[in-house]
């Protein structure tokens, strides 16, 4: 299954013979479900693969649900560290607003060009994994200082318990199995994902070229709803995260892998909470 973000797209986890993420095959347990796909061993080849998940022993240097938990902490840690340091050292009020705000774009692009120098490497570099979370708190630290003064100072407390939620519900509807992801799932994800970025990117351009808000998809009703479907994209990525975690873990993944895990599950979550605090913002400004 190969995982992807809304906003960068990644491959999945080890690579054999040059591919990269998982194949899929048709589940003996689909119940005929033609959609229902389920993840043929990209392991094969690799000693610590598991060959029965009933009667094998313990393995080593296979990727395990406590990597994947450390390394996203870690990760998660870093861009919490870097938007506290920025929301300290880069104050958004009248005579600092314009450096502040420089400050924060560049680091958005330092972000994204090594999110994805990340993203086409072979295997996961963990400095770059790190860097990335670091300049994207940076950039996270002064949005949401902008927001806490000048819009609403319960915004941002309100965005982190909204990407918590955001969170655990869609852990727990995968776990219950609310949500299957299969091959039907990821293309239709894919698909929104797509449509939504090119929206953006059209509104963007709109709003360069004319000023104000462009066709309005970032304020006003338009910008509520578009809010409201940017937070439901994430959510559904998050699942497939998931599904990625859970086939490497099943599969024997290499424990290097893991980095690759919290780099994909920190991506969304941002993606999220950046999509929470703009909904807030418009709902709250409009008050």
């Amino acid at each position: 299954m190969r995982s992807s973000n809304p906003v960068f797209s990644r491959r999945g986890f080890s690579r054999d013979n040059g591919y990269a993420g998982f194949n899929t095959a048709q589940s003996p347990q689909a119940g005929g479900n033609p959609y229902a796909q389920a993840p043929t061993n990209p392991y094969a080849t690799n000693p610590y693969a598991q060959q029965d998940t009933q009667q094998a022993p313990a393995r080593s240097g296979v990727m395990t649900i406590d990597d994947v938990v450390a390394r996203t902490a870690i990760t998660l840690g870093t861009v919490v560290a870097g938007a506290v340091v920025a929301w300290l050292a880069l104050p958004v009020d009248a005579a600092h607003i314009g450096k502040s705000y420089g400050i924060a774009f560049g680091a958005a692009l330092v972000a994204f060009v090594l999110a994805m120098v990340q993203s086409f490497k072979r295997k996961p570099t963990p400095a770059l994994i790190l860097g990335y979370a670091a300049f994207e708190g940076v950039f996270l630290g002064v949005i949401s200082s902008a927001v806490t003064t000048h819009v609403s100072a319960g915004a941002v407390p309100q965005a982190v318990l909204g990407t918590m939620a955001v969170f655990a519900g869609v852990l727990i509807a995968y776990k219950t199995r609310l949500i299957r992801v299969n091959r039907r799932f990821t293309g239709f994800v894919m698909a929104a994902a797509i449509g939504f970025m090119l929206l953006m990117l059209v509104n963007l351009l709109f709003s360069a070229i004319g000023g104000g808000d462009g066709l309005g998809f970032r304020s006003g009703g338009l910008g509520i709803l578009f809010g409201i479907i940017g937070i439901i994209l994430g959510a559904c990525f998050l699942a497939i995260d998931f599904k990625q975690v859970e086939d490497g873990i099943t599969y024997g993944a290499p424990r290097e892998e893991s980095w690759l895990a919290a780099f994909g599950l920190t991506m969304t979550l941002v993606w999220i909470y950046l999509e929470a605090l703009r909904l807030i913002s418009i709902l709250q400004g409009n008050d």
